[in-house]
């Protein structure tokens, strides 16, 4: 599970407690192409999901950006730090912790596919920390071996693996049964990476429970730029709750700036701000 900007707000957070495509017509022989096409291509745009290739990496960008201060989310894979976020260890393209099970669950599939790995023997004692910030029997060595697992391709797929079936899949599934498009469902992915999708107030399905109350989704008759501000605004009482999260800055300077020049389908150019710093995506 994600947490926002991980060096920055650790470090932020530590000053303040000392003072948070179209199907083209077939060239026919006798007769032009039929004059609903146009329609065609029109149902084809809106079909386009985040898990269209080229929105998915757009999606890995943007994401990048406030929790890297980069785009170049691939330079992540060997990330391995301690936020002092009451999460453990966070690392890897998802911001997986040694505190929220994710990354127990990253390691064993990994071992499944690759018994002996350099991070199989870490296992017990990712068990024994599941659900704390200890670092009892990862250090001194853990965050080495990671970053050199980090080589491995195979791992590198674990990461991603791990990354669609925990996160990006359940988000844009629920994105498309609420009938809304890309940009919505590029929220739902920032909010579950970051909140996780559990039974607390904070979490994911929480967050969307909490936005139905105040207007309905496009399945259900509602207008998706309505229902999505009223995301926003549950999204950004979550993250008020937690103060390692209190930086709302990644819905008011990007996400809202998508959804207020109407760019449902988050079509590029895209220019947006994480912490005050510009990030473009032409």
């Amino acid at each position: 599970m994600f947490t926002p900007r991980r060096k920055m707000l650790a470090i932020g957070a530590l000053l303040g407690s000392a003072l948070i495509a179209v199907p083209v017509a077939a060239h026919a022989t006798a007769a032009p192409a039929p004059a609903a096409e146009p329609a065609t291509a029109a149902a084809a745009a809106a079909a386009v999901g985040l898990d269209d290739p080229a929105k998915k990496e757009i999606a890995m960008k943007i994401v990048s950006s406030a929790e890297n201060s980069s785009l170049d989310w691939k330079a992540q894979y060997k990330y391995i730090e301690d936020i002092d976020d009451g999460r453990g260890y966070t690392a890897g393209i998802i911001g997986f912790c040694s505190g929220t099970g994710d990354m127990l669950d990253l390691v064993e599939y990994y071992t499944q596919i690759k018994p002996g790995n350099v991070l199989a023997k870490y296992l017990p004692a990712l068990r024994r920390v599941d659900g704390s910030d200890s670092h009892a029997g990862l250090d001194p060595n853990f965050t080495k071996d990671w970053a050199k697992a980090a080589q491995d391709a195979d791992f590198r797929k674990a990461q991603d693996r791990e990354r669609d079936r925990v996160y990006f899949n359940p988000s844009v599934n629920q994105g498309k049964a609420d009938g809304i498009g890309v940009l919505g469902q590029f929220i739902y992915y920032d909010a579950i990476v970051m909140h996780g999708d559990g039974g607390d107030s904070t979490s994911f399905r929480n967050i969307r429970k909490r936005a139905l109350t105040k207007a309905k989704p496009p399945s259900q008759g509602g207008n998706e730029t309505t229902y999505l501000n009223a995301f926003l605004d549950a999204r950004v009482w979550a993250m008020k709750q937690e103060e390692a999260h209190s930086d709302t800055s990644r819905v008011d300077t990007a996400q809202r700036v998508f959804l207020k020049k109407g760019n449902l389908n988050l079509n590029t150019p895209l220019d947006w701000k994480v912490y005050g710093d510009p990030f473009h995506i032409g």
